[in-house]
């Protein structure tokens, strides 16, 4: 089996800017270091004031990534000394409340349905149906290079090496029915029983087989604003009760377009050349979120909706969020492929 190693310590990262070098600061000081505090907070408010734009600043969602690592634990803050500090609370909760307002301010947002589970997921099987024209899975199995594929790879390691996890802070914000729904998929995606069946470790073996690095946190410094941001929208649902609807609407939007792309992925790397070692994860996906969609859509977020009718709005709020902003990052990567550039923050050599 696979073992995800955690590159683990504050000064092995590069930071982005006056916020994330504030924050790389502050957690290599004491938690009583009033200078460095200070420096933070300053950071925040000077940071948020000159943001042309949240979602895609790179030090601003580098920095909240980095502060959400500390409730995955590994990344950074090995023994746990800053997770709860209020200092880094109070400022994640600025920048929180920043992210939030600018995504309920561009995502389009549909008509809400009726508070019915039949209704509800009418709706999100109408938000999420596939659309022609050009797509980043069309374009890697038709077109992609091995490079360009081992490129996306490494887009991918920010979520799919922790796979699952993002999702999970909302089972115990669920409860009845939703509840259920949501284990049910989550023990799949964590290999029902299974270790090595893990999504995560299963994405570790196609890593190591296109030749990569599977230790969480080996590409960081290559990663963009806007896959980070992907991330990031899954964690902010997830760790904040209040939006408990909308991480139930990510995840659903989540699972009902997967597995029609994970195909096209596999197909790529089958074109390529690579075995099963490396498709397998994205077969995997082909038919267990097949499977997934249904529950997602009428048992979580259809009964959460009928359940608590006051959070159908978060719902479509959460499923569009994650459409929105997982389409900036295929958007950002199909067009720095087809110019012939990396999609990579730090590189700049031809694909």
């Amino acid at each position: 089996m696979t073992d995800i190693g955690m590159r683990a310590s504050s000064t092995l990262l590069s930071a982005r800017g006056p916020l994330s070098a504030s924050l790389l600061q502050l957690l290599e000081s004491r938690p009583d270091d009033v200078g460095a505090i200070t420096s933070w907070h300053d950071a925040v408010q000077g940071t948020l004031a000159s943001t042309s734009d949240v979602i895609v600043d790179d030090d601003i969602q580098f920095t909240l990534f980095l502060l959400y690592s500390l409730h995955y634990g590994g990344l950074v803050d090995p023994d746990g000394v800053w997770e709860w500090n209020v200092d880094l609370l109070s400022g994640r909760a600025r920048i929180e409340a920043t992210f939030d307002g600018r995504l309920r301010d561009v995502v389009p947002m549909p008509e809400l349905p009726e508070a019915r589970s039949a209704a509800v997921a009418a709706m999100l099987f109408e938000l999420t149906k596939p659309t022609p024209g050009p797509s980043l899975s069309r374009f890697l199995a038709r077109k992609a290079t091995a490079e360009q594929a081992r490129e996306f790879l490494i887009q991918r390691t920010v979520y799919t090496l922790r796979e699952a996890d993002p999702h999970s802070w909302g089972i115990p914000r669920l409860q009845g029915r939703s509840k259920v729904a949501l284990v049910e998929i989550q023990s799949d995606e964590y290999g029902a029983g299974r270790p090595e069946r893990q999504h995560a470790a299963i994405f570790a073996r196609t890593i190591e087989g296109v030749g990569l690095d599977a230790t969480y946190g080996a590409y960081l410094d290559d990663i963009p604003a806007i896959t980070f941001a992907s991330l990031n929208v899954m964690s902010m649902f997830g760790l904040n009760r209040r939006l408990r609807g909308a991480i139930a609407g990510h995840l659903a939007a989540f699972e009902m377009t997967s597995s029609i792309p994970n195909k096209s992925y596999g197909d790529a790397f089958r074109r390529l050349g690579f075995g099963e070692d490396v498709t397998e994860y994205f077969d995997e996906h082909v038919e267990a979120d097949a499977v997934h969609e249904q529950i997602a859509a009428h048992d979580l977020a259809g009964s959460l909706a009928e359940d608590e009718p006051h959070l159908l709005a978060d719902i479509v709020f959460g499923a569009s969020a994650g459409l929105y902003v997982d389409g900036l990052l295929a958007d950002h990567i199909l067009e720095a492929f087809e110019a012939g550039r990396s999609s990579l923050r730090s590189s700049s050599r031809s694909v």
